[in-house]
């Protein structure tokens, strides 16, 4: 069986044959893939988001469409709708691009409000309601969408509901100079290296073995406890109008469980949980008017409550010693 670590490090290492930087963007999108996930994935054009969720796409051999979203988009082409064949006098479903195991849409932000929401109910409940009829996604279901940064022209703020329901939200940043000086030379001896250079790396089955392992791990009570502080601290902070909600600390508890099973651990400690704070909750907060008059950002909000959370010690969230009638440790 393949381990959670074996799959992200067969994931990192094939996309690494076409992208140069981007790890935090691979483990992130890895963790979603392994907790039933979404991720929307943010930056500014030319930063290869879409090249990454491809990569990630082909990578993960799961069977995926695109979809370029624009303000001329309706609803029924993400889902699909009924078409009326005159050949045979009857109305046939005409499936959508998001029935998918995984579905990129692109420049999300750029879509109608009304589009958007389209992608409530499956993102959700993985499936979509058709003229009245439900139809099930195919499973795995796991959505990547793009967006630019909605200070841009042409774009619409994601409503609080929907961001809510992306598990993370991924920024691709700006290469250094040393991984651009390499992209130059890396395209500069192969001009058209792409993303169909890339094999599948995973099977279903190992992805499914992989969930239940991921599953398995094991987080102790001070953790779940400083999960809880975490997202407390979302709704006491004097900046922050609305906080996190119950889906985000859920978010915390299985994407935590999944950061530690890619590093070959099978318990989970609090810097698994201080790496996926901004991740998790950066994209969940809606900040006070106050606030914004003042300059602070959600990312400075942030700092200030991992700062200001006192963790556990990390021997307290390791799994303790079986212990016998006799109340010795075994």
């Amino acid at each position: 069986m393949t381990t959670p670590d074996e799959i992200y490090a067969a994931l990192h290492d094939e996309m690494g044959s076409v992208l140069i930087g981007k790890a935090e963007l691979v483990e992130g999108m890895t963790i979603a893939l392994l907790t039933r996930g979404h991720v929307l994935l943010e930056g500014v054009p030319g930063v290869a988001k879409t090249t990454v969720a491809r990569l990630f796409a082909r990578a993960s051999g799961l069977g995926h469409n695109r979809v370029q979203l624009t303000p001329d988009v309706l609803p029924a082409d993400i889902t699909g709708t009924h078409i009326y064949r005159e050949s045979t006098g009857e109305f046939e479903l005409q499936r959508g691009p998001v029935f998918a195991n995984l579905v990129v849409a692109d420049e999300i932000n750029r879509a109608t409000p009304k589009t958007q929401s389209a992608l409530l109910e499956a993102m959700q409940e993985r499936q979509v309601t058709i003229d009245g009829e439900t139809l099930a996604l195919p499973e795995p279901f796991m959505l990547i969408a793009t967006q630019n940064p909605i200070e841009m022209e042409g774009t619409f703020e994601l409503p609080e509901a929907q961001r809510d329901r992306f598990q993370f939200k991924l920024t691709a940043e700006l290469p250094t100079r040393t991984e651009g000086r390499e992209l130059l030379d890396r395209f500069d001896t192969d001009p058209t290296l792409g993303p169909d250079r890339i094999e599948r790396v995973v099977t279903s089955e190992e992805l499914l073995d992989a969930r239940e392992t991921v599953a398995e791990v094991y987080v102790d009570g001070s953790v779940k406890e400083y999960v809880l502080d975490v997202v407390g601290a979302t709704h006491e902070n004097p900046h922050v109008e609305y906080g996190a909600s119950p889906r985000a600390t859920l978010a915390f508890l299985n994407t935590a469980k999944a950061r530690a099973a890619i590093t070959g651990r099978d318990y989970v400690i609090p810097d698994d949980v201080k790496a996926l704070i901004e991740p998790i909750l950066v994209h969940r907060l809606v900040l006070s008017t106050d606030a914004s008059l003042s300059d602070v950002s959600v990312v400075d909000v942030l700092d200030t409550i991992a700062a200001e959370t006192e963790p556990p010690g990390e021997d307290a969230a390791e799994p303790q010693a079986a212990v016998s009638d006799g109340g010795k440790q075994e």
